[in-house]
């Protein structure tokens, strides 16, 4: 099957953690070679897409440009503009997350306020304490949106499956006892923006991903093929129970013709 863009997860997929994948490079290397435009679509928050770049090209030897990122820090930043009819002036927002989350807040012109914010998005943060817990529990009861950034219970890096922002989202999901309204994969809603983003229609690009219950399943809400590859969180027992399966399936990325 011949596709002319490419949707590309990062962890699991190009890397996992600190630890390199050696087809990862090789892979994206064959889409450059035949100018196939591709878009590295993760549900990670925790860094800005210049910082992801850097990261695939000096611990992966991966080179791609800042505009063929997108994350859900930049696909929440977006659906709130959206909310506001494109203009984010005067509303404000509470952020459990890295910079990057904040920093793409701050982009479209939202300003921080942890007491009565119309948003609260939550995402991955690696210094996540009880007061910020306390914080967004009590600005969600006093009325503002509640947003997850993804629902990825973890994340596959060097030493495991370590917990994801689904874990730290859900924590607040209990304590307000409200589900966030989810942005990232397998919500549909990054992948529409990120058709956007490629210029593409869903039958002209495919899905690439490790993991069945967001890269997957992402690509199955969206009406997009997929590709699974077994180098990160699900595998081949757990996706033969599922009552749909992948586009196609492969147990390593040098397995794909391009």
């Amino acid at each position: 099957m011949t596709y002319q863009g490419y949707m590309i997860d990062l962890d699991g997929t190009m890397y996992r953690g600190k630890e390199r994948i050696p087809e990862a490079k090789a892979f994206v290397e064959r889409l450059q070679a035949k100018h196939i435009p591709f878009l590295f679509l993760t549900n990670n928050t925790t860094k800005a897409p210049a910082d992801v770049c850097w990261n695939l090209a000096h611990n992966h030897d991966i080179e791609a440009a800042p505009s063929q990122v997108y994350t859900p820090a930049l696909a929440t930043a977006s659906w709130i503009q959206q909310d506001n009819g494109g203009d984010c002036r005067g509303k404000s927002v509470y952020v459990i997350g890295e910079l990057g989350l904040k920093q793409a807040m701050l982009d479209v012109g939202l300003r921080f306020n942890e007491v009565d914010p119309d948003y609260v998005v939550v995402g991955l943060d690696y210094d996540v304490t009880y007061h910020k817990f306390e914080l967004a529990t009590l600005a969600i009861q006093r009325g503002a949106k509640f947003i997850g950034t993804n629902a990825d219970t973890n994340l596959p890096n060097e030493r495991g499956h370590v917990p994801g922002a689904g874990s730290v989202i859900a924590l607040v999901e209990r304590s307000t006892q409200q589900q966030a309204f989810y942005i990232g994969k397998p919500e549909r809603i990054i992948m529409d923006q990120a058709l956007r983003k490629m210029g593409m229609a869903a039958d002209q690009v495919v899905m690439v991903g490790d993991n069945y219950n967001t890269d997957i399943k992402a690509g199955i809400n969206a009406g997009i093929d997929t590709l699974l590859v077994y180098t990160g969180i699900s595998t081949r027992a757990q996706v033969a129970t599922q009552p749909i399966q992948p586009t196609h399936q492969v147990a390593s990325l040098a397995d794909w013709e391009v």
